[in-house]
């Protein structure tokens, strides 16, 4: 036997224990799965859920599927996933079972919460778990790791959520904390990398937001949109640059209160930079912009989420959604804002359009009016959710 059979083969004693408090598996579950975590610190709504006879009978063949997987692990993963019908129940049950918990930016619902939070797990099981390839390959996923090593995560992801987490829901289902544990192992925790993220370098001007006069601006904000170099050890792409220029130009005109700077730790896969980050040190340094005017969206790895992310932030702000924005960036990218194919993306991608693209200004600047539905949960996509 290998050493993983072995361990494996040894796994009940691993949940003897009694349950422990995991700081990063904590923050992770919250950010991602906010519906689940909150029933996996409600004993009673969660007995209450599985006493449910469809639940129950649901459950119960989940389990069976995991036993008979025995010590193979990609068995065992396969086994986490949750089929479209078993799916469509827990999340069904799950608003009725405990129907005062709700997420408040989860403007259609428990239910359609938990739907998403459930496909999550799908996703990142997939992803991390059994190689199948995300959309944007070159920068999610796992990266290229021998076989080995991917079976060493799925042991190590069957040991954890086996082992006893407190406030976890493992002891209805463990597919969330066996998802957790494979991001974990993954190195993939991007997505508790700033929280809260009205605090940290956020935290004055999100005071200086919520006490302003937006009435005196002509937009509520200007986003610059991330574009991720492709170098190691270089913390902005020359086109990042350029986009800290437009901006730097166009905010001296005081009709703009503040600059959202959005871009994740993305390009290149593993690098050490987060793009917001560094624009925001580049506009401070090289600019002289107010600390207290830039707000950084360090999640984003997409167009998309640039913009679904920078409006999440508006609405922490309180800003005015009624209220136009500004996107600044090359000519290429603004084009590709503007265009059908990129609407059209958004529904593919995020479910929604994250806001209305208003008046060409320029080859480089386009109005954008935000919308609320960007404040949805989603962990399907588990790095910037």
């Amino acid at each position: 036997m290998t050493i993983i059979a072995l361990a494996l083969a040894a796994a009940p004693g691993v949940a003897a224990a009694g349950a422990v408090r995991d700081a990063v598996t904590d923050r992770l579950s919250q950010r991602l799965f906010p519906l689940l975590d909150k029933l996996g610190h409600n004993p009673a709504a969660m007995t209450a859920l599985a006493a449910r006879p469809d639940v129950a009978d649901i459950l119960r063949m989940r389990s069976v599927r995991r036993a008979t997987c025995a010590q193979d692990v990609t068995c065992i993963a396969q086994a986490m996933i949750w089929t479209q019908s078993e799916a469509a129940v827990l999340a069904a049950s799950l608003a009725v079972a405990i129907p005062q918990t709700t997420i408040p930016s989860a403007d259609d619902g428990p239910a359609a919460q938990a739907a998403r939070e459930i496909e999550g797990i799908n996703v990142i099981v997939r992803t991390y778990g059994l190689g199948q390839v995300p959309r944007y390959s070159a920068i999610d996923g796992p990266g290229t790791i021998a076989p080995e090593e991917t079976r060493a995560r799925l042991a190590a992801a069957t040991w954890l959520s086996q082992a006893p987490r407190e406030g976890s829901a493992q002891t209805l289902d463990p597919s969330a904390d066996f998802a957790l544990a494979l991001l974990d192992a993954s190195d993939r925790t991007d997505a508790i990398g700033f929280e809260p993220m009205t605090g940290g370098l956020n935290a004055t001007p999100m005071k200086r937001a919520h006490g302003l006069d937006w009435k005196r601006y002509r937009y509520s904000a200007m986003i610059v949109t991330g574009v991720g170099p492709e170098t190691p050890d270089m913390p902005l792409s020359p086109f990042g640059k350029y986009h800290l220029r437009l901006a730097a130009t166009r905010f001296a005109e005081g009709d703009i209160p503040f600059i959202i700077v959005t871009g994740g730790r993305a390009h290149p896969r593993a690098t050490r930079f987060t793009e917001a980050e560094e624009m925001r040190r580049a506009l401070i340094e090289r600019y002289g912009v107010p600390p207290d005017a830039i707000v950084i969206e360090p999640y984003a790895r997409h167009t998309t989420t640039n913009l679904r992310n920078a409006t999440r932030l508006l609405l922490a702000m309180h800003a005015p959604l009624a209220m136009d924005t500004l996107i600044v960036c090359n000519p290429v990218q603004s084009a590709t804002i503007e265009s059908p194919a990129f609407q059209e993306r958004n529904r593919a991608e995020l479910g929604y359009r994250p806001g209305t693209i208003g008046r060409r200004l320029s080859p480089t600047a386009l109005e954008f009016r935000p919308a609320p539905q960007s404040g949805r949960v989603d962990p399907r996509d588990p790095l910037d959710p």
